[in-house]
C-alpha cells in the first residue's frame, strides 16, 4: 500500500476517547528536528524533546541543540535542564512526559514528540517493566568477567541469553551490559522477557500515540549527513565544549552525559588517549553505529510510518496528516 494522507490518516486515528499526540522519531542527522519545526510554525502542537543528550545543560554543540532563534519559534520542554554530573532513566522521562503531554492539552493543543531515544519512546508506550534490584555481588562477577575478557566478552554472552537486547546494546556500552546480564543472573529471564511479560497497557496513559519517522531511504546519505555534520560540531568548537567540561572536574567517562557520542571522543582527545585525527574517526563511527541501533529499533516498532526525508513531498504530506490528527 502507498502512503498518503487518507491511507495513513485512517491507521492513525485508531484511539477512542484520548487525546491524540504524534510521536516523531528518526536516527540521529535524519532532519527531524526541521519537520517538527515546521509543524509548530503551521499546527497547534508543542514540542518536547525526546533525545537523552539534549536534556543536559552545557552541551550544546556537540548535542545538534537547535539554536536560540529556532527555539523561540518552536520552544522545547525537556530540554537543556539538567546538569551533566546526574543521571536520566527512562522511568523519569515517561513521568515527565506524561507531565508535559498534559500541560500541552490543558492548554488545547497537541504533543508533538520528537527525538532519536528510542528507549524513552518504548517507556512511553510500553511502560517499563519491574526490574529485579541490583546484586553486588553478581555485579562483581560480571566486572571480573570484563576484566578478563574485555566487554565484547559480556556482550558476547548477553547474546547468548538476550539476544534481542545485544542487538541494542553497543559492546562499549559497559553500564547497560552489565545490567542486562545482571538481571539475567539474578532471574533467569531476560529484559526482553520480563518486559514481555510485565508490560503495560497503552491505554493506561490518556493518549493516542502516533508514531512516524524520518529517515533518508539510502544509507549512504545519512552516512554523508553524519560526518557533515560531525566536521560542522568540530568547527562550531566542540573540542572546547568538552574541554569545559573536563574543566570542571566533577565528570567522568562513566556518567551517561559524557558517553554520549562525540563526547566521549573528545574527552579521550584532551585527556591525550586518541589523536585529533583518530577522535573524528571514531565520532564520525561512533555516530553511525548509534543510527544503526535506531534503525534497528526502529523496524521493528508496530505501526510505525515511515517517511524519506529526502523525498520533497514528505514535508507537505506529514504536514496534512498531522492536521488531520491534531485539528
Amino acid at each position: 500500500m502507498s502512503l498518503n494522507v487518507e491511507n495513513i490518516t485512517q491507521i492513525l486515528h485508531s484511539g477512542e476517547g484520548k487525546t491524540p499526540a504524534i510521536c516523531l522519531l528518526g536516527p540521529t542527522a535524519s532532519g527531524k528536528t526541521d519537520i517538527a519545526v515546521e509543524i509548530v510554525q503551521r499546527l497547534p502542537c508543542e514540542i518536547i524533546n525526546v533525545d537523552s543528550a539534549q536534556i543536559y545543560k552545557y552541551m550544546d554543540i556537540g548535542t545538534g541543540k537547535p539554536d536560540a532563534a529556532t527555539l523561540a519559534k518552536a520552544p522545547h520542554r525537556l530540554f537543556d535542564f539538567l546538569d551533566p554530573a546526574l543521571a536520566y532513566s527512562a522511568s523519569q522521562f515517561r513521568q515527565d512526559a506524561l507531565r508535559e503531554m498534559a500541560a500541552i492539552r490543558d492548554a488545547g493543543k497537541v504533543p508533538l514528540l520528537v527525538g532519536g531515544t528510542m528507549m524513552y519512546f518504548k517507556s512511553l508506550r510500553d511502560g517499563l517493566a519491574k526490574m529485579p534490584a541490583a546484586d553486588e555481588i553478581v555485579r562483581a562477577k560480571i566486572l571480573q568477567m570484563a576484566t578478563e575478557g574485555g566487554w565484547e566478552e559480556v556482550h558476547r554472552l548477553l547474546a547468548e541469553v538476550d539476544p534481542d537486547s545485544a542487538k541494542r546494546i553497543h559492546p562499549n556500552d559497559p553500564q547497560r551490559l552489565q545490567r542486562a546480564l545482571e538481571v539475567y543472573m539474578v532471574s533467569g529471564k531476560s529484559i526482553t522477557k520480563l518486559h514481555s511479560e510485565q508490560r503495560s497497557s497503552a491505554s493506561e496513559i490518556p493518549f493516542d500515540l502516533h508514531f512516524l519517522a524520518i529517515q533518508p531511504e539510502h544509507r549512504d546519505v545519512l552516512h554523508k549527513r553524519i560526518e557533515t555534520r560531525f566536521h560542522g560540531m568540530l568547527t562550531a568548537g566542540l573540542v572546547s565544549e568538552v574541554e569545559g567540561l573536563y574543566a570542571r572536574g566533577d565528570l567522568d567517562l562513566n556518567m551517561p552525559s559524557m558517553r554520549s557520542v562525540g563526547y566521549r571522543q573528545a574527552w579521550q582527545h584532551i585527556t591525550g588517549e586518541i589523536s585529533f585525527d583518530a577522535m573524528v574517526e571514531r565520532g564520525i563511527i561512533a555516530t553511525r553505529q548509534l543510527a544503526k541501533r535506531q534503525m534497528t529499533w526502529m523496524r521493528g516498532w508496530e505501526g510505525l510510518q515511515n517517511f524519506d526525508s529526502e523525498k520533497p513531498e514528505t514535508l507537505d504530506l506529514i504536514l496534512k496528516l498531522v492536521a488531520r490528527v491534531a485539528i
